[in-house]
């Protein structure tokens, strides 16, 4: 592993002169930066979260229903049918009492509207009849579903949603009966089966149904009223966490780039600036910039998977796998020619612009001098392995040392990039020169991709990129 310079910025000696304190200013500062920039994160993340969770109101609204109720009040008019009066006998006498009472009523007042809102537009997002309505010139929608429209609309557009604004107001998934679900299960292996396999499966679904069927609706009944998704952490862990094969061709998938133009062949060039567009992406992600994807400009879909497509790893255990999102990270990984490279983006509270990136990443391609240590080269073919393997040695070996520091620097960093020594081409009278490129992105050599990352983005020799994904 590529190790940086460590830096000191403070120290100090006992002399028979007495005490020499030594300080690094410049070390100091970067500390002090690190801390503003961490904080101003959390600050900001707290300050979206309230956003987000008054949506569709804002905090000005608040002031101003505060402020309306304030001036009805002391104007003689009380709105709240006694409530002002009620809070005020219970606080201290005088102009304190009453202007904390009218402001408490301001706000429950305000919060009860608010959460009568943001309920209403849950039950409005249930609603699944515009999609069978008919779309086009000419077409003609229910009287039922242009109310819905008009409902939604004057709900949800008081002002501009955030990434996690309809969070809240997104109905639970609702829970199919036992009856349908193995109607919709019989209907879908039909094609597969002859008359004579059919029919046996037509009886162990009648068996399922009358049977343990029952007893696991409940279950699931009981779970659905605690959380609004029934079936994605159970998903989420049996289908893939606990899966025991490898990841690589099995979980992972692979992205292309775009195939007819790329706009430069320098990958120095290429790296920066797709690393930039990545942590520019990862910051309209943490500022909630990004607007929610909206099915017909109406019905929102869940943002969650934007959560942990930065900053996360998957980390290998012996009977399940777990998933290890970090708040933030200051760096990215780099591989090359065997060697991992560890390459800041953040300096004294700045992102570093594309062509700061470049330089650095020039240097790590003209890097002809160094070799990688033993097992170097290869340490991602154990993220290639079967699961259980990794997790045995990964406890055995990684646990502590120089090889736990090492292995924190990829799996914390913000994502993998990885400099191929080979070009990659697109040529629409030879496919298998695609096809070579597909399978370099899916897996590579085996041990040039670190599969536990939640992307690897792939740089190769002609400027021309793809990217690994894990699953999960």
């Amino acid at each position: 592993m590529a190790e940086a310079h460590s830096a000191v910025a403070f120290s100090f000696s006992v002399t028979h002169e007495g005490v020499n304190a030594h300080f690094d200013r410049e070390v100091l500062n970067l500390i002090w930066l690190s801390g503003v920039r961490s904080w101003r994160k959390r600050l900001n993340r707290l300050m979206n979260n309230i956003r987000c969770g008054i949506y569709p109101a804002s905090m000005s609204s608040l002031v101003v229903s505060v402020g309306t109720l304030t001036s009805l009040y002391y104007g003689g008019y009380d709105p709240t049918l006694g409530f002002i009066p009620l809070l005020q006998s219970h606080l201290p006498s005088g102009g304190l009492g009453k202007g904390l009472s009218v402001s408490i009523a301001g706000i429950t007042i305000w919060s009860t509207t608010i959460f009568a809102v943001r309920n209403l537009l849950k039950l409005l997002f249930a609603y699944k009849g515009w999609m069978y309505e008919e779309r086009g010139k000419g077409r003609n929608v229910s009287l039922f579903t242009r109310l819905w429209i008009l409902g939604v609309k004057f709900m949800s557009g008081w002002n501009k949603p955030m990434l996690y604004s309809f969070q809240g107001s997104l109905p639970s998934l609702p829970l199919p009966s036992v009856s349908d679900t193995m109607t919709r299960y019989l209907r879908s292996v039909r094609p597969l089966m002859d008359d004579e396999n059919f029919a046996r499966m037509e009886n162990l679904a009648q068996e399922f149904e009358n049977g343990i069927g029952r007893k696991l609706q409940r279950y699931l009944f009981l779970k659905s009223w605690w959380s609004t998704n029934y079936v994605s952490d159970w998903w989420e862990e049996f289908v893939y966490l606990r899966g025991r094969s490898p990841l690589m061709v099995n979980s992972n998938f692979y992205g292309l780039d775009a195939i007819l133009r790329y706009p430069t062949k320098s990958p120095a060039a290429r790296a920066a600036n797709v690393t930039y567009s990545c942590l520019m992406f990862r910051r309209a992600i943490e500022r909630q910039e990004l607007e929610p994807i909206m099915v017909q400009g109406l019905v929102p879909l869940c943002s969650w998977q934007y959560e942990r497509v930065f900053n996360t790893n998957r980390i290998p255990g012996e009977e399940t796998d777990r998933i290890q999102h970090l708040g933030d990270s200051t760096h990215v990984a780099v591989y090359h020619r065997g060697k991992y490279y560890r390459v800041p983006f953040i300096y004294k509270g700045r992102t570093l612009k594309p062509s700061e990136l470049q330089i650095q990443f020039q240097r790590i391609l003209d890097d002809e001098g160094t070799k990688p240590d033993n097992g170097e080269e290869k340490l991602a073919a154990l993220t290639a392995s079967d699961r259980t393997s990794w997790s045995k040695t990964r406890l055995q070996y990684f646990s502590k040392g120089i090889n736990r520091t090492s292995l924190d620097v990829i799996e914390k960093a913000a994502f993998v990039l990885v400099f191929d020594d080979e070009e990659y081409h697109y040529d629409a009278d030879d496919p298998s020169k695609l096809n070579h490129f597909a399978r370099s992105m899916l897996h590579g050599k085996g041990y040039d991709r670190w599969f536990d990352k939640s992307f690897t983005v792939v740089i190769g020799k002609n400027g021309r990129m793809g990217f690994n994904s894990e699953h999960s």
